[in-house]
């Protein structure tokens, strides 16, 4: 059960009441076979302790070393344990009495041992009578906030006189009697977890009528908690059932035949991972609160897990494309299942392994220079943010490639930041009152710098049509190019990757279920026609990136990618939709790597055509054979990091755009996107290598409303809350833990 195990870090356990001194027993029924009792912890405390779940306790016992005693232990036996943890509920039946020498006793059941198996903590000689009342007092509320789900605060004494259980408790032996050579992991010990809100099979049933059965598949139910780190069992045998509810729209069902335990609709907010090597499926259930639990179900071999896995799938897949799973191509089925196992967290391949070598002289680079860093670059760089000020919160930011400036739309006005040589952000100027030419204000909430960043093309959400030029010297709009009068604008992006920093007055647009090219130069409407390609269906297009040689790549919020080598023809490339919409994209320069945003992961695609003629080539310029289309790396966080983060923040994950560093005749090396109040940065040779945690991450006060990277760093990251904006040194990010997630940095320095 090691693999159980998830440590993320240590921070101070929340006690509500302890014992400081006493032994801790497990005293077998006298009819077992193994025997009659023996001594676990001859010196040990035993504390109430909160778990990260609201209403649910912990009794912990701890083991006490004497001096010397936990080295010499350690070499001894590697598998020792120090600590037992047991989740309080009335099936533990908690209670109290006195040994022979008149000793408090608390006695509890052990749920994994046979029928009279008791855990027995026998407090010290001289343990204050107040202490023992207390203990005793608390665990009897914990019991009742348990069951019945609120605070026991108003409780009275009657009704927590409900939990007490009136049992024989025989005194444990002496420990010189004892042998204290049992070993049992937290795991084990921890047998029943926190129970799961409310009467959820009732709230489906209130709510949908079950159309159809996709399939069932057995389990083990496990709960993560934060509090230990670890995975805890729930229950040995559950049947995961995901059931069609009609209009496009799936349940899942987790019961077992004593209980049900979870319930809800599929959708990618639950942040599924499917981790083959050991047969789980871990995913994330969201109480009506919006705190956030993570579960995982341990399945008994890779064939009920693969059988689950495409239940699941077809039920993400369907709600998405809203059409029959059945129906689609076999191939792009295959696809999406294969992809998904690709996305488990699996070891890299030998191939891949190779060609996280390309980043090693950036990785170096990067470690050398974490040696100097200094803790004060806690606090983000700004001069001078708090003079950009005023009505509406910050939204857009847009980064300049040819001169170090940064733009900040704040409602109807845009701040303008210097880039210090320090790597500060200082504040320069606002340009007040953003308004159309005829008058109108309006608040932008698409910006583009265009023709070396001395022009800025912003869009009235108003007004989708058209699309309007800043003169940024003069701080005014001075133009509205009218695009076309059937094509509302999507989105945009530069001609090619870097075009900004030169003069070319072209850039490309896409509409729904179009991209073409905008010339501001033509008289009337600016969509030109020869380098227009429309698709007769909806195709839902939603972001758009290209490439130093102006090769395109087209996204929709069908999940769905394709890939251009110029506009007006078809594409080269489709890679299918995996169950998730995207909303933005962003390409290497030479067009090796894409890089594509979804609500709760990012998706990384290699490009390069690995066999046959077309080898080495992309697929921008080539089409990928039948069954060798690229499939995506998945940028999940973890899990239990993101029910940590959710338990924080009461929100669900949401990304903002993701950014590769970006510099001329620079690598990209690192990925930064944000979620809530946390900025994300993701090392790109560690995620080839394979590696689990291969992100860092900061935490703000507030929610972080854009981000990208300083051009031509892939150290300096320009963060914009809603009321501030500041530049903060990649070497300030902390590896996920409990004080990390928990713990917002200091604020801009101003």
């Amino acid at each position: 059960m090691n693999f159980l195990k998830r440590v993320l870090g240590s921070s101070p356990k929340q006690e509500l009441v302890s014992i400081p001194s006493g032994r801790l027993y497990l005293s077998r029924s006298q009819n077992s076979v193994k025997g009659y009792s023996e001594c676990i912890f001859k010196d040990a405390v035993a504390a109430v302790r909160r778990t990260t779940t609201e209403f649910h306790y912990q009794i912990v016992v701890q083991r006490a070393y004497e001096e010397g005693e936990e080295q010499l232990e350690d070499e001894e036996d590697e598998e020792s344990f120090d600590e037992y943890t047991f989740l309080i509920d009335e099936a533990l039946h908690f209670r109290e009495s006195q040994s022979d020498e008149g000793q408090a006793i608390f006695a509890w059941k052990d749920l994994l041992g046979d029928p009279g198996d008791l855990y027995e903590f026998v407090c010290d000689e001289g343990t204050d009578t107040s202490v023992i009342k207390d203990f005793f007092h608390v665990v009897l509320q914990c019991q009742y906030e348990r069951k019945y789900n609120k605070s026991s605060k108003l409780a009275a004494d009657d009704e927590l006189s409900e939990f007490i259980y009136v049992g024989h408790i025989q005194s444990p032996p002496s420990p010189k009697a004892t042998t204290p050579n049992r070993r049992r992991s937290s795991v084990q010990v921890a047998a029943l977890a926190p129970a799961t809100p409310g009467a959820v099979s009732t709230t489906m049933a209130e709510k949908y009528q079950v159309k159809n059965v996709l399939g069932s598949d057995e389990a083990e139910l496990h709960v993560f908690d934060a509090s230990t780190g670890v995975f805890l069992l729930q229950d040995n045998v559950v049947t995961a059932t995901v059931k069609d509810v009609g209009s496009w729209t799936y349940w899942l069902d987790v019961s077992s035949p004593k209980k049900p335990w979870l319930g809800f609709l599929i959708s990618p907010d639950i942040n599924p991972v499917f981790n083959y090597e050991h047969l789980s499926f871990i995913f994330n259930y969201y109480s009506d609160d919006g705190s956030a639990s993570s579960w995982l179900l341990h399945f008994k071999d890779a064939e009920t897990l693969e059988h689950f896995q495409e239940i699941l799938m077809r039920a993400l897949w369907e709600s998405l494309n809203q059409q029959s799973w059945i129906k689609a191509n076999y191939d792009e089925r295959d696809y999406v299942l294969q992809a998904f196992n690709d996305m488990s967290m699996e070891d890299a391949p030998a191939e891949e392994e190779e060609e996280a070598e390309e980043f090693e002289d950036a990785d170096e680079e990067v470690r050398n220079d974490t040696e100097a860093y200094d803790e004060d670059e806690d606090y983000d760089n700004v001069l001078g943010n708090r003079e950009f000020q005023g009505e509406g919160k910050n939204s857009q930011l847009a980064v300049g490639y040819k001169h170090d400036r940064s733009f900040v739309v704040r409602g109807n006005k845009l701040g303008v930041f210097k880039h210090t040589p320090g790597n500060t952000l200082a504040f320069s100027t606002t340009i007040e009152n953003l308004r159309t030419p005829d008058g109108k204000a309006f608040s932008p909430t698409k910006v583009m710098l265009h023709a070396e960043d001395s022009s800025m093309i912003l869009q009235n959400p108003n007004k989708k049509s058209s699309l309007y030029s800043m003169d940024l010297e003069y701080g005014k709009i001075v133009d509205e190019w009218k695009i076309h009068d059937d094509v509302p604008v999507t989105s945009f992006t530069p001609s090619k990757k870097f075009s900004q920093m030169t003069s070319e007055p072209t850039f490309v647009g896409i509409s729904d279920n179009s991209l073409f090219r905008i010339d501001p130069r033509l008289a009337g409407n600016k969509l030109v026609d020869s380098e227009h390609q429309s698709y007769a269906t909806k195709s839902v297009f939603s972001a758009v990136a290209t490439t130093d040689m102006g090769h395109l790549a087209v996204a929709s919020a069908k999940g769905d990618i394709r890939l251009y080598d110029r506009l007006g023809i078809r594409a080269k490339t489709q890679i299918p939709a995996l169950g998730e919409a995207i909303i933005g994209l962003d390409v290497s320069a030479d067009g090796h790597w894409i890089l594509a945003t979804c609500k709760t992961y990012l998706l990384l695609i290699d490009a390069t055509i690995k066999d046959g003629k077309y080898a080495g080539q992309l697929g921008f310029q080539r089409s990928f054979a039948k069954d060798s289309k690229p499939r995506p790396k998945c940028l999940q966080l973890s899990p239990e990091h993101v029910a940590q983060m959710q338990t924080e923040t009461k929100q669900p994950l949401s990304f903002t755009q993701g950014h590769f560093n970006a510099g001329v005749n620079s690598k990209e090396t690192t990925i930064v996107s944000s979620s809530g109040p946390y900025v994300i940065t993701w090392n790109l040779k560690q995620i080839l290598k394979g590696d689990k945690i291969s992100y860092t991450i900061k935490r703000y006060t507030d929610r972080v409303t854009a981000d990208n990277f300083k051009f031509g760093s892939d150290k300096n990251v320009i963060v914009a809350l809603p009321d501030d904006v500041g530049m903060v040194n990649k070497r300030s990010f902390k590896k996920p833990t409990r004080e990390s997630i928990a713990t917002p940095v200091k604020q801009f320095r101003g």
